[in-house]
């Protein structure tokens, strides 16, 4: 077993809606529990992207994590893939499993669905912790009307099946992982063997090019996910947004179109981080989560009994 597989604790697989996923997790190490947390990954990721969260984040709290269908060794299915599907995938992981709220906690595409599942089903969340949040809206937003179609027919060109198998047997080599994940990451040290092999692994599964093709269709297209700045507002619960200040995938000051938005959004810039703070930064990440936690979401629990009294 792999030294970061020993760190995600134990794996086990789940057949949803007929597809095989993935799911792994840290029961509490001492009691009485607190919150439990579901971990979702981002585009690429997997399980074993938390590997130097889940431990520190454990103690009194269950921890999952999840392969997003499509993702890490769950199945690389032909699906249409949205962040409404995902969201499903997770509530109905959520009602088989643990039953009662949790913090969803997501980095980039893993933040998407956090939303969208805390916005669809709030018996879930109790609170949600989002890293990096891109926004499809944003995206079609910063498009002149002009450009839109152009856009759309390179993109639908550069797209075909053919094309994008032939794409993704290069982007699978460990040497453009590493140089993709130098765009992700700013610390070159924190790109190591580890991660490279984590990140490339799922791309060499059976039918993960009709996935790939399937995923490059789908998160073009406006319908892929509710506009994140639409659905901010409307929760009423703890969220905390950060984001690596040396992000270069969604950049830092797209984070200023969310600031502001809800009352109960805390938000905290990551220095020195890109688009993985969690992975980035672990014990930065960790720390600072851990107190948020610990300011909102527990306190929370030990005033509500006396507010019922």
């Amino acid at each position: 077993m792999e030294q970061w597989q020993q760190r995600i604790g134990t794996q086990r697989d789940w057949v949803w809606r007929g597809w095989q996923t993935r799911y792994c997790y840290l029961r509490p190490t001492q009691p009485p529990g607190q919150t439990p947390l579901i971990l979702l990954h981002g585009f690429g990721a997997s399980v074993e992207h938390w590997r130097q969260n889940m431990p520190a984040l454990c103690g009194d709290r269950g921890v999952y994590a999840l392969d997003l269908l499509g993702f890490g060794a769950s199945r690389k299915a032909i699906a249409p893939y949205s962040a409404y599907l995902w969201a499903e995938q997770v509530y109905e992981f959520w009602q088989t499993f643990i039953g009662e709220p949790v913090v969803l906690v997501g980095n980039s595409l893993g933040s998407l669905v956090s939303l969208t599942a805390a916005a669809a089903y709030p018996d879930m969340a109790r609170a949600i912790a989002l890293l990096n949040l891109p926004d499809v809206s944003l995206r079609q937003k910063a498009l002149s009307p002009w450009l839109q179609p152009i856009v759309n027919t390179v993109e639908s060109w550069v797209g075909s099946p053919l094309a994008i198998k032939t794409l993704l047997r290069f982007l699978r080599r460990p040497a453009t992982i590493r140089r993709w994940a130098s765009l992700a990451y700013d610390n070159p040290d924190t790109i190591t063997e580890e991660l490279v092999a984590i990140l490339s692994r799922p791309a060499y599964d059976d039918e993960a090019g009709d996935t790939f093709y399937s995923l490059f269709q789908s998160v073009r297209r406006p319908q892929f996910s509710p506009p994140a700045q639409g659905v901010l507002p409307t929760l009423d619960i703890p969220i905390l947004l950060g984001w690596g200040r040396q992000d270069r995938m969604v950049p830092f000051n797209l984070s200023r179109a969310f600031i502001g938005l809800n009352p109960n959004l805390e938000f905290v810039a990551f220095e020195g981080a890109g688009h993985c703070p969690h992975d980035e930064c672990p014990e930065l990440f960790n720390r600072i989560f851990l107190e948020w936690l610990a300011r909102t979401v527990e306190a929370q629990s030990l005033l509500q009994p006396l507010a019922e009294g």
